[in-house]
């Protein structure tokens, strides 16, 4: 199939059946249902603790190892950089063995490491630590995001997506608010908060822990032994595995590529809005801590409300033109941003740019995922993420360095002016995001991926590889409707069709 850019954006296909009312389909859903769902939210919340407690401790790291900002920025760096590690080594262990097993390790292994760091005495030992703990991060979003949305119904998808995606801005929030109400009323400081988020880590993987392997997952693998007429080696399904990752790379290179380049821009807009904030209302505006961090907890507010409501609104609007619109939002409120000097203004600001920055982010889980071969859902979304996060990793060093060119004046004193630098950035940083959503390929909205093979079952990397649910044989399925069939066709793909590869 010819590789297609710049497929129109339309609006959500519509449904066969008159939509059900949001609350009576929530209502619906089975226990299990939410436990996969919120145990997957508190994994990825987990996650942006563990990395924001960084980010909220910068003054407190730059005094204890005596470095200044641009130095200790290093570590978000480096984290960052080792995150594509284990997105590869955890999204394929997830695809090839399961939901469960990869998540609970991949918990275990960031609460280790953060909780090491919380007793390192040298920056060299601060800064291995969290190049380790940047492996175990990079696991944790393709994991999260499989288990979470795989079993819930697909008319739900869009705003769990918005939930899901915002347990980041709900760790952000979390992380300052540990700094503002606990870190300055122990004597351990900055440790304190590593400490914390260490725990509740270890508790996030006990969670998983006490419930069984994703339905979805269990569906797929007897399927595959189903069809291979009775129980397959270990070594056998790994050896099909590698050929279907193969076949699957052959294929959607060109979709592969794509999905690096928007989450490259995606990442660009998170940190670069998020992490040297902090720094950037002290030194630029002359606040103190206190009004730093409440700051930011208000800009995570406007995060976890812009993400549920833009995820809820793709359902309907369609997943690329929701970032679209999300994008202007946050360019129109740049100056509100970077301009005003006053606590209020500031906090307004903070608010509106992340309903804006993380409505974006709202729709990246879910359409990620349907853009995915429905077999590597949880490799392909991870890995992508975490490329684009390693590309976009300096963005705080460039933020910093930025601001070592860029003085302004504050109550007398020279500083460095992150304001400009956060402005300029997030204005070229919307720009790109925009390009590369418009140029994209049709959306494969409300997709029926957990009705696919696994990629350790033969034939898994065929996009039409569906489980019948009577007798669990492959169905070569055509899309039911026009709106998804045309949609099929605009996909960035260089698969060949099916017909022409067993006429093969």
């Amino acid at each position: 199939m010819k590789t297609i850019f710049f497929a129109p954006m339309r609006l959500a296909p519509r449904p066969e059946k008159p939509p059900r009312p949001l609350l009576k389909m929530l209502l619906e859903l089975t226990w299990l249902q939410w436990a996969y769902f919120w145990v997957g939210w508190l994994a990825w919340t987990c996650d942006a603790l563990d990395f924001f407690s960084v980010s909220v401790s910068v003054p407190a790291l730059g005094a204890q190892f005596n470095r200044p900002t641009s130095d200790i920025t290093q570590a978000i760096t480096l984290t960052l950089l080792f995150r594509t590690v284990g997105a590869i080594v955890f999204g394929i262990f997830s695809d090839r063995f399961g939901r469960k097993w990869p998540l609970i390790f991949n918990l275990l292994l960031v609460a280790i490491l953060e909780l090491g760091a919380g007793f390192v005495q040298t920056f060299r030992q601060f800064l291995a630590l969290r190049s380790l703990f940047g492996i175990g991060m990079g696991g944790i979003w393709g994991l999260a995001t499989s288990t979470a949305l795989e079993n819930l119904p697909v008319e739900l998808r869009g705003v769990a997506s918005g939930v899901l995606q915002e347990g980041y801005a709900f760790g952000n929030l979390l992380a300052a608010v540990i700094s503002l109400k606990l870190v300055a009323e122990v004597r351990p400081g900055w440790r304190a908060l590593f400490w914390t988020a260490s725990g509740i880590s270890a508790f996030g993987a006990f969670l998983r822990c006490l419930l069984p392997e994703s339905e979805a997952f269990l569906k797929a693998r007897l399927a595959a032994e189903s069809a291979a007429g009775g129980t397959i080696s270990e070594g056998e399904k790994t050896r099909v595995f590698i050929r279907e990752t193969t076949a699957m790379l052959k294929k959607h290179w060109a979709l592969c590529i794509y999905a690096v380049l928007l989450l490259t821009g995606f990442n660009f807009l998170a940190h670069g809005s998020q992490d040297l904030y902090p720094t950037y209302v002290e030194e630029n505006k002359g606040l103190s801590t206190h009004a730093a961090v409440v700051a930011t907890i208000i800009g995570n507010c406007g995060a976890i409300a812009g993400g549920a409501l833009a995820g809820w609104g793709s359902q309907f609007l369609g997943r690329r033109i929701t970032i679209v619109l999300c994008e202007i939002l946050t360019a129109a409120f740049i100056p509100l941003w970077i301009l005003p000097n006053g606590f209020s203004a500031l906090a307004a600001g903070a608010f509106c740019i992340q309903v804006g920055v993380q409505g974006a982010w709202g729709v990246i889980p879910i359409h990620l995922t349907e853009m995915a071969p429905p077999a590597f859902r949880a490799t392909f979304p991870g890995v992508a993420y975490q490329i684009g996060n390693m590309i976009s990793s300096a963005a705080a060093q460039i933020e910093a360095t930025g601001g070592e060119h860029l003085k302004t004046v504050v109550n007398g004193k020279v500083v460095p002016d992150y304001g400009k630098v956060q402005g300029i950035l997030i204005g070229a940083v919307v720009a790109f995001v925009i390009l590369m959503t418009i140029i994209g390929p049709a959306e494969n909205h409300s997709s029926h991926f957990e009705r696919h093979r696994a990629a350790f079952d033969k034939r898994g990397a065929g996009e039409n590889a569906f489980i019948d649910d009577d007798d669990d044989e492959v169905v070569q399925a055509e899309r039911p409707d026009k709106d998804s069939e045309k949609a099929s066709e605009e996909r960035v793909s260089t698969e060949k069709p099916q017909a022409q590869q067993v006429a093969a």
